[in-house]
């Protein structure tokens, strides 16, 4: 497959994807429960191991490494890969929303659940890059392209083609609803985690 060829089945997949996420928040919004296809998801996991760094330094000093050769010892399983979407979606919405501190409360509590499951620090550093590139694609922040070199390369800049459509009062109200139902249901496990 040409340069141009794989470059325009990287835009055709970001656009299939976009699509998609469109559909998924329409049923979150209408609580149907429709769920991004594996295939979507799995994509979207490709492309944030392509963004995963192989040193990462966090703010407290202590550094992760990642052997970006031994990809399985890093992946979570899929529905895991799914729900971290989930809530990536919901924080760019949150984010064009101007919902900042129910932004913050919905990635800590997904962040704290993932945490809790013992994870190894490679698969949490997997799981933020997830998170975060959800976020950045949700808002038109990235762009994928592929070569023959490399299988997948992203690169982080605006793509102004890919603006996310505004939030009315409507999505606003029920966003800040569906947040705060899914940070009140970790409650109880966040108060025994401090014990």
């Amino acid at each position: 497959m040409g340069k141009v060829a794989k470059a325009g089945f990287g835009f055709l997949v970001a656009a299939l994807l976009a699509g998609e996420f469109v559909g998924v928040a329409q049923a979150q919004s209408k609580e149907q429960g429709q769920q991004l296809s594996d295939k979507s998801v799995q994509l979207l996991v490709d492309y944030a191991w392509a963004m995963t760094p192989a040193k990462f330094t966090a703010p407290d000093g202590k550094v992760t490494e990642v052997d970006k050769t031994k990809r399985d010892q890093v992946m979570v399983p899929l529905d895991v890969a799914r729900e971290v979407i989930r809530v990536g979606y919901q924080s760019a919405r949150a984010q064009v929303c101007r919902l900042e501190e129910e932004q913050r409360a919905n990635y800590q509590t997904m962040f704290r659940r993932e945490q809790a499951k013992k994870w190894s620090d490679q698969q949490l550093l997997f799981i933020n890059q997830l998170h975060m590139f959800t976020v950045m694609f949700s808002l038109g922040k990235v762009k994928i392209t592929e070569s023959e070199e490399k299988d997948k390369q992203v690169e982080v800049k605006e793509h102004p083609s890919r603006d996310p459509k505004p939030c009315d009062k409507t999505e606003r109200d029920n966003l800040q609803k569906s947040i705060m139902a899914y940070v009140a249901s970790d409650a109880p496990k966040a108060t025994e985690a401090k014990k």
